[in-house]
């Protein structure tokens, strides 16, 4: 049923929803990338952060599609400068998210997604609690050891310390709004799920109010 107009024309239900900050985290390996390359294909009406990080590009990614990789130097340009709405240092290299950008797209009404690891989603839990956050992984921690044995960027060393990691990430789960398990092979599953948490998000009666 419709609801009836006032007579100015508009809804009495009030405005449209407010735009939101989506943070999406999850464990290393988890496919996080993917999916968000999913939704870059579909989900015109989000606005994309693009991360900064030290860490060299790896096979296949672009500098300002994947990343933005800058030199350590530039990094810390950016720390002292306060530019960064959060970074944290992981596996050796530093990453963080441009504070700017954030701002702007969400200044314009539009939804913004950021990908993070789960130190960078607690901080940005801190400075926005309204924010949606979404924890992504695999079904197991096998299947995690499985993909990322498939990277072929790990040594053993390397990947039993990421496994690690990912025990104690997956310790953090109660901080996050939502859970989606990306499985093998089911990319477009996974980048529906969030296209439908962001869906129920705009019919909250309270809609959240993000503040940077």
């Amino acid at each position: 049923m419709t609801p009836p107009m006032s007579r100015e024309g508009t809804s009495p239900l009030g405005p449209p929803p407010k735009p939101l900050l989506i943070v999406l985290s999850g464990l290393s390996g988890a496919g996080k990338d993917a999916v968000l390359a999913r939704l870059r294909q579909s989900a015109r009406h989000l606005e994309f952060i693009v991360t900064m990080t030290t860490r060299p590009p790896r096979a296949g990614e672009k500098d300002g599609v994947h990343y933005h990789f800058v030199t350590g130097a530039r990094f810390q340009e950016l720390i002292d400068r306060q530019e960064l709405l959060e970074w944290a240092e992981v596996y050796g290299h530093r990453y963080g998210v441009p504070r700017e950008p954030v701002r702007l797209a969400l200044q314009k009404g539009r939804d913004v997604i950021i990908k993070t690891d789960v130190q960078g989603a607690a901080t940005i839990k801190k400075l926005a609690p309204p924010a949606v956050f979404i924890f992504v992984t695999p079904p197991s921690l096998e299947e995690l050891a499985t993909r990322l044995r498939q990277r072929h960027t790990e040594t053993e060393t390397d990947l039993d310390l990421r496994l690690k990691t990912a025990r104690r990430e997956l310790e953090t789960l109660p901080m996050f709004d939502y859970v989606v398990l990306n499985r093998q092979g089911e990319l477009e599953r996974s980048a529906a799920d969030i296209q439908a948490i962001i869906t129920a998000e705009k019919c909250r009666v309270e809609p959240r109010e993000i503040i940077l």
